[in-house]
């Protein structure tokens, strides 16, 4: 099923390039002549003002996108030098063309150099492509760093060299560009991981080839941005109530955590929950009740108070300030124990690491952290791939999981996954995640499936955050997300 624009791994995009060739009448030159034109139409779009370009090819077929946008430009009247790592192989063939098509019009290839850059307006990195699978070595990796290390601004084509386009990871040197054109379809690497730091803004050139092509293939994952909410968030009815719209029962607050839970409860509020009642330790519940009266407070320290309090919910948020002592556990097992749906994070699954089990229509949110304590492995496997990992946990735990960070993954087993084109650093901070646990149980309250409250759920918390730095990133609050979900829960 679609639920936003779909991502594609490198394999599969070669795969509707052939079958681009062999069915839509299309030449492999053409199609690289296409995806020139384009990169250069953009490049004079977003930098018009620049009149000395300078172009970096490698010895690939992304080097041969890299020809025809220096031929383009010097066509234009614009000053391009051109460098090369190496020149195509006999066996590329369409890229040896447009090389000739380039010195043929008038233009030289030097032999790149790290130590002699050209002065530039605008860099097209056209060193390496899609099929990079690790690290950049020798003379590859002296380029990519020369080129990230220059002042101009910089185009990468179909991906910026050194990143993983399957991924998001960079084994090894990595080039930031500005601006990424990426040819045919988009890669889920361009979105996730260190792709969300490198691409900066991604646009796709689909090069003419037909939608029936590439729907042959079926997408790696799905990219969701904030004009997708209203998938999930319809008006309400002008005859709603309270009743309707489900209650969520907040668990957690150990001593001297009451204020992640209260942001909970909150959020969970401010998300459209028509009740929510926190359950938590006697200590808080005056400073609660005092500062979020909407939410009805009652301290528990026994599993059968617990009990009581879940009879009257219908959805449970735990982990939000829960601890790892007698309390959290105690709270942890009794709110396991209930049928209800639930919304996991913080100890909670610091807790369900220590005994795994599978928890089917409940909704998981590690950061990286938690992740690899949940799969018994370390945060750098975690982020060498991103998607693998969230589908990893949807398997273990039969659950729905959010993985958070840049461009956060939301997996479910036996399905595709998304990912969230939403978000900024300023989240980077203590509180957001009880925010988005509040936010996804709140929309599960409100009746919507375990999936589909996690992607509405981490979207509308990116989103709320990305209105939230307006007023900047450094010093952003959780709580300055209140006022934006609140708004955002509502789209026209």
């Amino acid at each position: 099923m679609e639920i936003g624009s779909p991502l594609y791994r490198s394999e599969d995009v070669r795969a509707i390039d052939c079958a681009a060739l062999a069915g839509d009448g299309l030449s492999g030159h053409e199609l690289m002549e296409r995806a020139g034109r384009a990169a250069f139409e953009l490049l004079r779009a977003r930098w018009p003002g620049a009149r000395r370009i300078a172009v970096h090819c490698g010895g690939g077929n992304n080097g041969g996108d890299g020809y025809v946008v220096a031929r383009l430009a010097r066509e234009a009247g614009l000053e391009v030098s051109l460098s090369a790592l190496a020149a195509p192989a006999p066996e590329r063939a369409d890229a040896c063309r447009v090389r000739r098509a380039w010195e043929a019009a008038g233009g030289s290839v030097s032999r790149f150099s790290a130590g002699i850059l050209p002065a530039a307006d605008v860099v097209v990195d056209a060193l390496l492509g899609i099929g990079l699978k690790r690290a950049p070595s020798g003379e590859a990796a002296a380029a990519i760093a020369a080129v990230d290390g220059c002042d101009a601004p910089r185009l990468a084509l179909d991906v910026p060299s050194g990143l993983d386009a399957d991924t998001g990871a960079t084994p090894g040197v990595a080039l930031r560009a500005d601006c990424t054109l990426t040819f045919v379809a988009d890669k889920p690497g361009l979105h996730t991981g260190r792709g969300r730091a490198l691409c900066g803004e991604v646009v796709l050139a689909e090069l003419g080839i037909g939608a029936a092509t590439r729907a042959a293939r079926m997408p790696a994952a799905w990219l969701l941005r904030a004009g997708d909410l209203h998938r999930w968030l319809p008006r309400r009815a002008r005859d709603a109530h309270k009743g309707r719209h489900g209650h969520v029962l907040a668990i957690g607050g150990d001593h001297g955590y009451g204020g992640a839970i209260r942001l909970c409860a909150e959020a969970a509020l401010r998300t459209g929950a028509g009740l929510v009642s926190v359950a938590t330790r006697s200590a808080h519940v005056g400073a609660l009740l005092a500062s979020l009266p909407e939410a009805m407070c009652r301290a528990i320290e026994d599993p059968a108070a617990l009990e009581l309090l879940a009879a009257r919910a219908s959805v449970l948020a735990l982990g939000p300030g829960l601890g790892r002592g007698d309390w959290g556990r105690m709270s942890f097992e009794a709110a396991l124990a209930s049928r209800l749906p639930r919304v996991l994070d913080a100890d909670a699954l610091n807790l369900l690491a220590e005994q795994p089990r599978l928890l089917p229509e409940d909704v998981l949110t590690p950061h990286p952290g938690e992740a690899a304590r949940l799969l018994g492995t370390d945060v750098a496997r975690i982020e060498a791939d991103r998607l693998a990992a969230a589908q990893a946990l949807a398997q273990r735990y039969g659950a729905v999981i959010v993985l958070k960070g840049a461009g956060s993954v939301i997996a479910a087993p036996d399905r595709a996954p998304a990912l969230i084109d939403a978000g900024n650093p300023g989240l980077a901070a203590g509180g957001t995640g009880d925010v988005l646990t509040g936010v996804i149980a709140a929309l599960r309250a409100q009746g919507l499936s375990a999936f589909d409250a996690a992607c509405a759920g981490a979207l509308l918390h990116a989103a709320a955050g990305d209105l939230a730095a307006i007023d900047g990133e450094r010093g952003m609050l959780a709580s300055d997300l209140f006022a934006p979900l609140r708004r955002l829960a509502n789209p026209t």
